[in-house]
């Protein structure tokens, strides 16, 4: 392999790398999002001791529960979706750090959040109707 053909490689792995980390800059709160739901974030239910952010994509709501302050020590979590007509799908146990993500198939249905972190809950009623 000639000196061009490595200049070239090395050109392009260092632009591939400036790149992706423009990217993680630009948009971290997206990056976030992708690790624990897909789609876009239509409503986050934020309440005392925590913040249910639920996200929405081809009729499927996805919803995860994230404590106040994280500083690592597990707590009681929980996060539940129910589409109108369904049983709810619930996520609940001592977690550190989120609990969910709960996904269910809303289609054009209401649907129901209900969230909690130690003491503090939330409940949204029926939304995205």
């Amino acid at each position: 392999m000639d000196s061009g053909a490595i200049r070239r490689r090395l050109a392009l792995g260092a632009a591939l790398l400036t790149a992706s980390g423009l990217l993680a800059l630009a948009a971290p709160g997206e990056a976030q999002a992708a690790d624990h739901c897909a789609g876009r974030k239509v409503r986050e239910l934020p309440f005392s001791t925590g913040v249910v952010r639920v996200y929405k994509r081809d009729g499927y709501v996805c919803a995860v529960t994230f404590p106040e302050r994280s500083d690592g020590s597990k707590r009681s979590m929980s996060v539940s979706v129910q589409a109108r007509g369904n049983r709810p799908v619930v996520d609940k146990g001592r977690y550190s750090h989120h609990a969910g993500p709960v996904t269910v198939h809303a289609g054009h249905r209401c649907v129901r959040i209900k969230g909690s972190v130690g003491g503090g809950s939330v409940s949204s009623g029926w939304i995205l109707c």
